[in-house]
Formats: structure tokens, sequence, C-alpha cells
């Protein structure tokens, strides 16, 4: 029916298909033989068994001694080699010498040896490829006779029939002449049943060619022939085993592609193909063959494909084939619905769920190729009703509830998206007209079949608590009801308000929050039953989400950061209330949302920051979610410190540091968030980092907490990297010309003073807790930051607010050495206050500065009163020094002498 490359992609899926009937009807041929082996064995060993014809005189005296024998038991089918049957141990040998005794028992038949690769391909291979090769070649003499026009339409459909004909005679003749042989059955190639299946798939071909090709039929007697091959085929199966029903169903199914026609009938395909379907899961529900109906449904669903890739979908004859396979699906393969297999109560099968999903799925695909069309729509939607009828009367199909789900979420996603012409927009801000007012009959539409989804979903959802014995159950239905609705209202949301501010959106999102509330006060007073308890858990996650949902609509596009987080928080109080660990879970996936928001925009609401410093929507949209996170993490930590408490963690400190940098940015630039960073900026970044630092590093103390270990190492490194590379190169005022203010309330204070504080306080805050190096290491930090304060400010004291510019006189020179001086004796005073040796070596250190720097740069740009005036006050504080070390610090003390004895 369709010309080009899809050709080739029938006869490949053939081919494999062909391949998987092999094997069945193989293991099946194999089974009989073992099965005939084990009957004639019993049979040639029962005269050996049974003792011989006893005088009436004797029998009273042989009955004790020779009890009746008992035939033995057959091996188990299921065993790959029956264990040889022996005589002797049937029955126990007689006390008297009897003939029987003297009667050799017969040869005990030994096992076939496992056929070799010659025997397998002249027993097996070549069959099974002469019989692919028979129906190919019906197939392909037809192809060359249209294309030739060798004969016409009517002997080429008169040919096809005979040679149907042929190979179905052929077939049954063979299978009596098999049936009745005394020979028996040798594992090899199932011949009738492969001449039977040629010829069945010849008869498809050649009605279906009569009909679609040359018009010979009209629409009923097609149908009815195609039935009749069908149930034929089903027949012939229950005779012929699996072999049949592979190669049948392969070639009904392929049989259209190889019998094509410039000008497809979809009507006639899909009835065609209807037909087909309903034969194979006939044949499948009779014998129990699975892989005979996800076989059909594969091939099914991939017919859906060929007529989605044109510019006009023909909307109704695919409706009509997925609505088809749906209602042949539930009625022959779900279990325990109408005609299907049995199966335990509770239990999720997934080929009846995956069935309905299947058919689901090629609903969609109508919808969304053919643009939204009403009739698409309208089946789809009949589908999505027939899923949650079949799942309520099956829990077999139970799985197929998050398949409609899904469908449903990915239709009105895609129409939230699509830029329509007649694209509704409902009014933001104050309340004009509330009531949507649809622009055509496509928007009422999708209204409509929205709310019916929406209801349905949830009200089934509440209905199937307690129904069932199983906890899978209800917590499937709970959770479709309250993804399904919420879902819905954001893709509504997203198309009709454009993500705008909404006040109708808004209501709706609080009439399906109270909806939620009530569904989790009413199952909260319900009796205890199996998975009740994670379905109030779901209603209650599924109530904050609607609430933040409103929060969104009724305000502006950055509150839906805001919502997410709080629906983190949410759900970690009721994982508090309610331990199911689903709902840790789903609070780190709100958490890990909300962080992928700001990765898009960490402005988050865009331009409309806002220019106040401080109180701007960086702090709605930062401080709230870092608080929803941190009091998140509380609630979490109290059952569990695991995967889902630490991406919380993680989350709280991320925004909180977030939250700092950027509105240390927005004060820095004034609102422009784009502009090039400053010394201001590059300051408060690093006194914030370290205070977090200093923060994390106390709590961490307490939590034990690897998150919070990891984030205070991470922020002292930021710290550290802004610190080089921001104050001492990118922003340094003695390189750059930098204003940086008065005379001590300035930008030097902030930027070099403060800091050495906080690393000061941030390394006696790691003490003890970390190693030596990494505590040393942020003390020489601020150590660093402190002399380059003191350095800065005589420098401002001498040149003004522009550091980097005039020359450096000789009293400057020497006010360097006189502050170095000083501050290491004020290091030095201190360590011996507190006895802290870190500041005594501190001390030292900045001495041992100075003293390199009077030799090197004072002995050669110093003159007169300034160069002995250096060193005079060098040498004055260096003896100084000594002498406190002497003194004060290891001072020794001198024995007492002693006492004199008198001689």
């Amino acid at each position: 029916m369709f010309d080009g490359p899809f050709d080739v992609f029938a006869l490949i899926i053939a081919i494999i298909a062909f391949l998987i009937a092999i094997k069945a009807s193989s293991q099946a041929t194999e089974l009989r033989c073992r099965l005939n082996l084990l009957e004639e064995k019993f049979y040639a060993q029962r005269p050996v068994v049974q003792p011989p014809p006893l005088m009436p005189a004797q029998v009273q005296a042989e009955t004790p001694a020779t009890p009746a024998a008992e035939p033995p038991p057959l091996a188990p089918e299921a065993e790959p080699t029956p264990p040889p049957l022996v005589a002797e141990e049937v029955a126990p040998p007689p006390l008297e010498p009897t003939p029987a005794a003297d009667t050799p028992p017969p040869p005990v038949p030994e096992a076939a040896p496992a056929p070799g690769f010659e025997e397998r391909l002249g027993t097996r291979w070549v069959v099974w490829i002469g019989g692919l090769a028979l129906a190919l070649g019906g197939f392909f003499m037809v192809r060359y006779s249209i294309e030739a026009g060798l004969v016409g339409p009517g002997v080429r459909v008169f040919l096809g029939g005979l040679f149907a004909a042929a190979l179905l005679g052929a077939g049954e003749w063979t299978r009596r002449k098999e049936s009745i042989s005394s020979i028996h059955a040798l594992p090899i190639a199932n011949i009738p049943a492969i001449l039977t299946a040629a010829g069945t798939a010849v008869a498809f071909a050649t009605i279906y060619a009569a009909y679609a090709l040359y018009g010979f039929l009209v629409p009923a007697t097609a149908f009815v022939l195609l039935g009749i091959v069908a149930m034929g085929t089903l027949a012939a199966a229950l005779l012929h085993g699996p072999a049949l029903a592979g190669l049948g169903v392969v070639g009904a199914f392929v049989t259209p592609i190889l019998v094509s026609s410039g000008k497809p009938d979809y009507w006639a395909l899909y009835i065609y193909l209807a037909i087909v379907t309903a034969a194979s899961f006939g044949l499948a529900r009779i014998r129990l063959w699975r892989w005979l109906a996800v076989t059909t449904i594969a091939f099914a669903v991939l017919w859906i494909f060929p007529g989605l890739d044109t510019n006009e979908v023909q909307v109704a004859p695919h409706a009509f084939h997925v609505i088809a396979g749906f209602v042949l699906a539930a009625l022959l393969v779900v279990c325990g619905f109408m005609f299907g297999p049995t199966i335990e109560d509770g239990e999720i099968e997934p080929i009846s769920s995956g069935a309905l999903g299947a058919y689901l799925f090629g609903a969609m695909l109508v919808v969304l190729s053919s643009a939204h069309a009403d009739l698409a729509l309208i089946a789809f939607t009949l589908l999505v009703g027939g899923t949650l009828f079949v799942a309520w009367r099956a829990p077999a199909a139970t799985g197929a509830l998050g398949a409609a789900a899904a469908t449903v979420f990915v239709v009105f996603a895609e129409w939230a998206v699509r830029a329509n012409p007649d694209m509704l927009v409902l009014p933001g801000g104050p309340m004009p007209g509330i009531g949507p007012v649809a622009t055509d009959s496509s928007v009422t539409l999708h209204l409509v079949t929205a709310a019916i989804f929406a209801a349905g979903f949830g009200v089934a959802g509440f209905l199937a608590q307690g129904r069932s014995n199983w906890p899978i159950i209800p917590v499937v239905w709970s959770a479709a009801g309250v993804a399904t609705p919420i879902a819905i209202l954001v893709a509504l949301y997203a198309r009709i308000a454009h993500l705008d501010r909404s006040i109708p959106f808004a209501i709706l999102a609080v009439l399906l929050a109270a909806a939620f509330g009530g569904a989790t006060e009413a199952l909260t007073r319900r009796e205890e039953r199996p998975g009740v308890a994670t379905s109030i858990a779901l209603f209650a996650t599924g109530t904050l989400g609607a609430l933040a949902l409103a929060l969104t609509f009724a305000l502006e596009k950055g509150w839906l950061t805001i919502a997410l987080a709080l629906m983190s928080l949410g759900t970690a109080w009721i994982s508090l209330q309610r331990p199911i660990p689903v709902l840790r879970r789903l609070a780190a996936i709100f958490a890990a949302i909300v962080t992928a928001r700001i990765v898009y925009d960490p402005r988050i609401v865009g331009d409309a920051v806002g220019t106040t410093p401080i109180f701007n929507w960086l702090l709605w949209g930062y401080g709230l979610p870092a608080a929803s996170f941190w009091c998140a993490s509380v609630f979490l930590r109290r059952r569990a410190d695991d995967a889902p408490l630490r991406v919380v963690e993680a989350a709280a400190i991320l925004f909180t540091a977030l939250l700092a940098f950027m509105e240390v940015r927005h004060l820095a630039t004034g609102g422009d968030m784009i502009s090039p960073p400053s010394l201001l900026e590059f300051a408060l970044q690093v006194c914030v980092a370290l205070a977090m630092a200093i923060g994390l590093e106390r709590l961490r103390l307490r939590s034990r907490s690897i998150v919070h270990n990891v984030g205070a190492v991470v922020l002292t490194a930021i710290a550290g990297l802004i610190s080089v590379f921001g104050l001492f190169i990118l922003e340094n005022p003695l390189i750059w010309r930098i204003d940086v203010g008065g005379a001590v309330f300035n930008l030097l204070l902030l930027g070099y003073a403060l800091p050495a504080v906080l690393m000061l306080l941030l390394s006696y805050a790691v003490v003890g807790e970390r190693g030596k190096v990494y505590a040393n290491t942020i003390a020489g930090g601020a150590l660093v930051f402190a002399l380059a304060y003191v350095t800065l400010e005589i420098r401002r004291f001498y040149h003004g607010p522009i550091l980097s510019t005039g020359p450096t006189t000789g009293a400057e020179q020497y006010t360097y050495s006189i502050g170095w001086l000083a501050f290491g004796v004020v290091l030095l005073g201190v360590g011996i206050l507190v006895n802290s040796e870190r500041a005594r070596l501190a001390s030292a250190a900045v001495i041992a500065l100075t003293i390199l720097k009077a030799f090197v740069i004072d002995m050669s740009t110093l003159t007169g009163v300034y160069r002995a005036l250096s060193f005079m006050c060098l040498g004055v504080v260096l003896v100084a020094i000594g002498w406190l070390y002497q003194r004060i610090l290891f001072r020794r003390q001198v024995p007492p002498p002693a006492p004199q004895t008198g001689s």
C-alpha cells in the first residue's frame, strides 16, 4: 500500500518476527517429541513389570511375595532429559525363581543426541527459509504482475487465491500425513505450519488487493472475507502452534506494505488491521501467548505513523484505528477485565497496562499531528476515559493511569506552546470578566476537555481509596488524581494567561487546593487501609502545590520560584507527620527545580528587580526560598540524614549565598545588574562569604552534616579567590584610579580591615576541627589584609581619596616603617596579654618585614633625619621586644641558694 523505503522496513520486520516464530515452533516441537519418547519407554517396560500368569494353586502362595507392581511415574514435561527407567527398581525380586526372572529386560533406549549444525541446517532452517520464500514469492509475483501489466486484475486475484488455496491444502495434507504416520516426530521444523502460514498470508494479500486495489469487492464483502481468513488463521494456529501464529500475524501486518498502491485508503487499511488485531488478540488469549499480544500491539502502533507525516492528516480513520485497538486490547488482553486472562487481585500486570498505554500514545500522536483537531481530541478523551474505566474495574491495568496522565499533560503542554492566532487571553490583574470567553471552538473544546480530565482523575483518585487490599493500587490512583489536575491547570495558565497575572486562574488554583484539602481531611478520618497513608500525603502535597500555584497566578512571575520553594517546605513538613520515603524525595525534587529555575534567570523577575537597596525582588525571590529550604532541612533532619536532606541543605546554602551576593551586587551597582564590578562590591562579597563560612563552621559542629562541612570550605575558597583577584588585582586602589572615600570610614576599612577581622575569627573557628595548615593559612590571610589596611590608610593620609596618583615622599616612607613597627608591637602586646603564640608569630613576621624594609628601601630612599629616625626607632623597638621576651615570656627562675649546714 505504501511504496519506497517503507518496503525495506516491512521486510526487516517480517524477517525478525519470522525468526521469533521459528524459536517458538522449535520449542513446541521438541516438547512434543520428548512426550512421545516418554510414552514409548513406558509402554516398552510394562511387560517386564507385570508378573507371569500363575496357576490357581500358586496364587495364594505367591501373593505375599510378589506385590502388584505400579507403573513408573512419568518425568515432568519441563525436564530437558528424562531419567532412564530401570525395570528392577519397580518391584522387589521374587522369593522363588520364576520364569519371568529368566527373561532379560528389553534394552532401554538411549536419549537422542542433540542435533548438530548440519542437522539443524538441513531439517530446520532450510524448511523455514523455504516457507518464507513461498510467502514472499507470492507477494512479489503479484507485485511484478501489477508493475509489468502481464495479466489483468481479475486474473491476478484468481491466481492469488489459487496459490493461497494450494498452500493451505498442502499444509493440511502434510499435517494429516504426519499425524497418521508411525514414525515418531523429530525435533525438526514444522512443515505443515509453515505451509499453512504462507497460504494464510497470501490469502490476506489476495482479498485485500481485490478490495483496495481493484475495487472488485465492496467494503462489506471485503470485511467478511478478511474476517473469515482471520478466523481461519486463528483456528489453524490452534492446530499448528506458535509458528503459524507468528508468521500469520507478521504476514498480515506486512501485507499492506508489500501490496502497495499509489493512493492509500486509510479506511480500508485500518478496517483490515482491526480484523487482524482481533484475530491475533483472540489467539493470544486462548493460548495465553503473551509474546503474540505484545507483537500485535507493536505492529498496530507502528501503523499509526505512515499517515501522520502528511500535510493534512486524515483524523477519522486514525481515530478509528486507535479506538478499535484500544477496545480489543481491553476486551482480550487486559487481565481480569471482560474476556482477558485471570490474575491475582492487587497485581499490576505490565502487558495489561502497557497495551492501553500504547494506544493512548497513538491517540496522542494523532492529536499532536492534526494540530489538535476536534475529532482527534474527542477520540483522545474517549480513550482516557476508557482507561479510567478499565483500570477501575481491572486492577491489573492500573499502571495505564500513569500513561494516561503523561499523555494528557503532553497534549495540553503542546497546546500551550503552540503559537495559534486564535489564542484566547484572559484578562490579568483585577477581575474584569472572570468567566472565560472563548474565541473559537478549539479553545472551548480544550477547556471542556480539561475540566473533564481534571474532574475525572481527581474524583476517581479519591474514590479509589480503600477499594483494594494492596497498597500500590490506591497510591497510583491518588498520584494520578493529584498530578493531572495540577499539570492541566499549569498548561492552561501558560496558554491562556501567557504566564502573566491572572486572578481567574488564581481562583481556580484555590478551589483545587480546597478540593485536595477536603480529600486529605476525609481520608484522615477513615479507617486505616493499605496505601491510604501514602495517598493522604499525596493529597496534602497537592493542596500545598495548588496554593503555591494560586500565589503564582495572582502575583508576578517571580512568585513561581517562591511557590515551588514553599512546596518543598510543605512536603518536608508532611513527611514529618507521615514518614513516607517518597515525600522526602519529593521535597528534594522541588528544591532541585527551584535551583534550575534560577539558572535560567538569576534575577528571577528579569528587569523588574527594582532599585531599592535590600528591599527589592531579590529579597523575596532568594530570601523566601532560602528560609523555606532551611526550615525544610530542619524537618527532614529529624528523621534521617540521607540524600534528600543533603539536596535541600545544599539548596538552602546556595540560595542564602546567592541572596547575599545578588543583594551586594544590586547595592553596589544601583540596581544595574549587568554593570562591571567595583571595589565596594568585592569588599562586601568577601565579608559576606567569610561571615557565612564562620556560621557554617559553627553549624557543622552541631549538625555534623557533610553539606555544611563542604559549604564552609567552598565559601572560604570563594572569599579567598575574590580577595586575591578582586581586591588585590582587579580593584586594587594602588594600581587603578579608585576613589576610596573619607579619611577613616572609607572603602579601605570595608575592603581590608573588616575582612582581616573576619578571617581571624574564621581561623579560630576551625582550630582543632580542621588541619593546622588550613587554619594557619586563613590566619596568614588575616595578617596580610591587616597589614594592607595599615599601608593603604597611611597612603590615604598622604594622597587623599585617589591612592594611585602622586609621588611617594620621604615622610611617607618613614611613616610606613613606623606604622608597620607599631602594628607589630600591637600584635606582640595582644599575644602577651592573651598568651597567643599565633599573635606573637604574626608580630615577628611584621617586624621582620619592617626590618627588611628598613635595610632595603629606607636606606636607599630616605635621607637626613628620616633615615636616622627610622633606624633609631627600629633599634629601640627591637631592644624593647628583646627585653619583653627575656623578662616576661621566657623568664628563667634563679634557683634559691642551698641552705648551709653546720659541721
